[in-house]
């Protein structure tokens, strides 16, 4: 059992196998994780069930926390969380996070990654984008956050949408620093070198 402490981000942006492939991965990865919080918005559930019927939010046993209390650890600094990856993230999330807008336990989650000088990561899934849109990815590149954009790399001719979502999946989880077992360009991957 390792000790890395990881947020998960689900928003309402379609995109939602990423979310599902960051969970099935995470699921794989327990060796090197000492906790995995998961915090998904209301939208968020409604976009899985569009998205992904018959695939269960909740299968893969990670603690999940409604999006409207704050009375969970992930809402404070001193429970030392190493690393937040918001996938999807939707511009509206972008938007309260580059404002400082801590009006969900998304928001407020991020806020306080950013404030403790750890590592957020959000996997934004939007296009195109507008200024305003932009200029929050500014504000949170400026703050110490990183944007990591929804695009499959094409490096080991993936061969299905599955294997396309996981190189962003597998890139973020390196971000974060997370070992994901692949190295060089190969990391974007789900394939093993």
């Amino acid at each position: 059992m390792g000790t890395f402490k990881l947020i998960i981000g689900i928003t309402g942006a379609s995109g939602a196998m990423y979310a599902h492939l960051m969970l099935k991965r995470l699921s794989g990865l327990r060796d090197q994780l000492g906790e995995v919080a998961v915090v998904v918005s209301e939208t968020a559930e409604q976009v899985w069930k569009h998205e992904l019927p018959g695939i269960p939010l909740d299968t893969f046993g990670f603690r999940k926390y409604p999006p409207d209390t704050f009375f969970a650890p992930i809402a404070s600094g001193s429970s030392g969380y190493n690393s937040m990856i918001i996938i999807p993230c939707s511009v509206g999330t972008l938007g309260r996070i580059a404002s400082g807008t801590a009006d969900d336990l998304m928001a407020r989650a991020a806020d306080v990654i950013m404030k403790e000088r750890r590592k957020l990561i959000l996997v934004v899934r939007e296009t195109p984008l507008n200024l305003i849109h932009i200029k929050n990815m500014e504000r949170v590149t400026e703050a110490g956050g990183i944007i990591l954009p929804a695009s499959p790399s094409f490096y080991m001719k993936e061969q299905s949408v599955e294997e396309l979502c996981l190189t962003v999946v597998n890139r973020a989880l390196a971000i974060a620093g997370i070992d994901t077992g692949q190295s060089g360009f190969m990391a974007g991957s789900g394939i093993s070198s």
